[in-house]
């Protein structure tokens, strides 16, 4: 009895398979995407820094400014990220003086200076918004930055 129950289960489980296939078209693989490969991309790299470094530029103009010597440039609606070699300090002076000029007030009860690191905040935005820079040191001598209207 106990052999009858056992190919009894394998068969139960043979027509569920078989009736799964069925069902999913037979077991071929149409359901794979027909791809095909794109032909009108750029494929030159990126070019290359002095120190080995590969150096980006994506998404476009940005309303914020950046110190001359920013590479891998990042933009996207109200958010700027770049590195630079300038230290946390000659970074957030830059700010100040470029800020300044544009009539923004840095609202210093929000500024923050650590290790290399820092945050400040601007206001004074037409559209009402701060405009938030943050700096982070990647721990090879350059400084990531983060400039958001938020």
């Amino acid at each position: 009895m106990k052999k009858f129950s056992i190919y009894l289960a394998i068969m139960a489980l043979m027509m569920a398979s078989l009736a799964c296939q069925t069902i999913m078209g037979g077991g071929e693989n149409d359901f794979a995407p027909d791809v095909q490969e794109p032909t009108d991309f750029d494929t030159d790299a990126p070019e290359g820094g002095d120190d080995g470094t590969t150096n980006f530029n994506a998404g476009g103009d940005s309303e914020f400014a950046v110190p001359d010597d920013a590479f891998n440039v990042v933009t996207a609606d109200d958010v700027l990220t770049f590195q630079t070699n300038l230290s946390a300090e000659e970074t957030a002076s830059f700010y100040r003086d470029e800020f300044g000029k544009q009539g923004y007030s840095e609202d210093t009860s929000m500024a923050i200076e650590f290790a290399g690191n820092f945050t400040m905040v601007f206001t004074g935005h037409a559209s009402g918004k701060s405009i938030y820079v943050v700096g982070a040191d990647a721990g090879d001598g350059s400084l990531y930055v983060t400039v958001t209207l938020q």
